[in-house]
């Protein structure tokens, strides 16, 4: 009972954490691109992995996900899984931890970077992906970024290699701008290329999110099927039962 107890409460405590997060970034007026996930687009959830591996999990933990059951849903053979995607001692057996001491961690950054298991259920996925493209430069920020989706963000811009320098581009005493542009030759990535790749992270995200959600979908087709038979015999019984009843 006491499990259980502990369970919930922290469930509570992380739930509430993660409201209030969002009800002050809905503060900030920004308007959202669309973003629709996509499951069954395996390449795009194993580039967003590869992303992740590589950008977000040395700070970030997906501590609720195994790097094998993840293998498994996106396709990827175990041996590239602990060549190429796992970067610490851990088996692929393992939970996706970040190696990163929580205690350093907060000394560096004010608080320890959140597990971000949830976080496309908790704040939603169009929100995120709206966020990771929306840092520009900010000297007055203590990592030199600001963000328009999350404003006064707290991390730096870990993408900034790929999208290249982003700036606020407005004339002088416009207050509220919302104009980004990208210096150019500053990034690896085109803005088509960036765009796509974060749309993939995103996607990514909103799997670990739920890793089952394709699996229940396709079951859930095969249960109103069988209803939908059982209802046959069902209603061809009940008629049988009551055809000499007036």
């Amino acid at each position: 009972m006491i499990r259980v107890t502990g369970g919930l409460v922290t469930w509570f405590l992380c739930f509430v954490f993660y409201s209030s997060q969002a009800s002050s970034a809905s503060a900030v007026s920004w308007e959202m691109e669309k973003f629709e996930p996509d499951m069954e687009n395996i390449p795009s959830l194993q580039n967003g992995y590869k992303l992740y591996s590589n950008y977000c999990l040395g700070c970030h933990s997906l501590k609720y996900q195994r790097y094998e059951r993840t293998a498994d849903d996106l396709l990827i053979p175990h041996d590239l899984l602990e060549e190429q995607l796992i970067f610490t001692n851990q088996k692929k057996g393992d939970l996706m931890t970040t190696a990163m001491d929580p205690v350093k961690a907060k000394a560096w950054f004010g608080v320890t970077p959140p597990d971000l298991t949830m976080v496309a259920r908790a704040r939603d996925s169009e929100w995120v992906y709206n966020y990771l493209k929306t840092f520009y430069v900010d000297e007055t920020r203590p990592f030199g970024v600001n963000n328009k989706v999350f404003e006064n963000v707290g991390m730096p811009n870990v993408l900034m290699e790929l999208q290249g320098v982003q700036r606020l581009d407005c004339d002088s005493g416009v207050t509220n701008c919302d104009n980004l542009v990208v210096e150019l030759g500053t990034g690896l990535y085109g803005e088509d290329e960036f765009d796509r790749s974060i749309y993939d992270l995103t996607n990514f995200l909103h799997y670990v999110g739920d890793p089952s959600q394709e699996q229940r979908r396709s079951l859930g087709v095969w249960v109103l099927a069988f209803l939908a038979f059982l209802g046959i015999f069902t209603y061809l019984l009940n008629h049988e039962y009551w055809k000499d009843i007036h």
